[in-house]
């Protein structure tokens, strides 16, 4: 049984079937469960939950945790609408959240750990580290708050936002399960991706959970030693070892691989870098796979560049010349500066200032 930091029971964190148990623990017929459970995935507190007895409420608030995020900071992009939370646990710790709007629904990028060990030299979250995961009530909360902020409903979740899923395994597993439910919010595993920056075990674990969710795997480089230089996790596992991995996911799940290249200016930019990723990609797939490309969202800490938009076309172009699929990445929110880690960071910047 999960639970949170006032060690009493996360009832957010519970499948529908440990609900009924809990729910049946305290006297109530289990039908109530999944009362309860339609309840806390639409983000409604105790109080208003009218459909059960004062009585079970009241018990519910005494011997239960259930605690959605609370809103810190919010901003909305007056060009696209992308909307982007600075969302504060129960501990203090701050997350990010980023909802997406496209003409085929809403998209929302959740984290999945407060801060991030994995070290990767161009991105804002790894740079205080990691201080500890998030529950899979947090993580769903985060999905569940933006839902009723916003007053719509969210079609699709990428899991890009701060941390890195797979150091997170068991809560993130958990928290895919939650979300798919459908007495909950009903979100369709093929509407989810999953970002990774490539820990072999947890993708091989992955593929054998009957989950099949897009994977989408950091690769950044398409050679070892490019690629030891910006992510430390390339020194444990061999590009070679991730393509076996991610080859193993495609065969078991056949959901089509989608690997990410942050574009950074003079690292991995050149038409020899394309023709390079594009030459590994054909070897060490041999599969359909997609690359998405991204414009480095710059931060004063890594001292790394960004490519313009004219370079990131033609990067994207030499690929698909080549006969990789690839695209640049439509880059929303710019006005907010949309990209996740740079809300906390300038968050923990001014506590240490202060």
């Amino acid at each position: 049984m999960v639970k949170n930091m006032t060690n009493k029971p996360d009832i957010m964190s519970m499948t529908l079937p440990e609900l009924c148990e809990f729910v049946k623990s305290l006297g109530e017929p289990s039908f109530r469960a999944k009362q309860l459970f339609s309840w806390m995935h639409a983000g409604a507190p105790i109080d208003r939950m009218t459909n059960l007895s004062k009585k079970f409420r009241e018990r519910l608030t005494l011997e239960a945790d259930y605690r959605l995020p609370t809103i810190e900071e919010k901003y909305v992009s007056k060009l696209d609408g992308t909307v982007k939370y600075l969302f504060s646990l129960s501990d203090g710790e701050c997350v990010e959240s980023v909802l997406m709007k496209y003409e085929h629904g809403n998209t929302i990028c959740v984290s999945s750990q407060a801060g991030c060990r994995m070290g990767c030299k161009f991105c804002a979250s790894t740079l205080a580290g990691k201080v500890r995961d998030l529950t899979p009530s947090e993580i769903l909360g985060q999905v569940v708050l933006a839902a009723a902020d916003s007053g719509e409903r969210v079609h699709g979740i990428v899991m890009m936002g701060i941390g890195e899923p797979l150091d997170n395994y068991d809560n993130v597993i958990r928290f895919l399960r939650l979300v798919g439910d459908e007495n909950g919010l009903n979100i369709g595993m093929r509407h989810i991706s999953l970002s990774t920056c490539g820990i072999v075990p947890g993708i091989k674990r992955l593929a054998d959970e009957g989950i099949p969710v897009t994977l989408s795997v950091s690769l950044h480089a398409y050679d070892n030693e490019t690629r030891r230089s910006i992510m430390p996790i390339a020194n444990k596992y061999s590009i070679d070892e991730l393509l076996a991995a991610c080859k193993y996911y495609f065969d078991k799940t056949g959901r089509r691989v989608s690997f990410e290249y942050t574009l950074i200016s003079g690292k991995n930019d050149s038409m020899a870098d394309a023709a390079g990723l594009a030459s590994l990609l054909k070897r060490g797939m041999g599969v359909p796979c997609h690359v998405n490309l991204i414009m480095l969202n710059e931060v004063d800490e890594t001292g790394m560049k960004t490519v313009n938009k004219k370079n990131a076309a033609a990067f994207a172009n030499e690929l698909c010349r080549l006969g990789q699929n690839a695209t640049v990445r439509r880059r929303l929110g710019s006005d907010i500066d949309a990209s996740c880690g740079q809300l906390r960071l300038n968050r923990n910047r001014n506590a240490e200032n202060a």
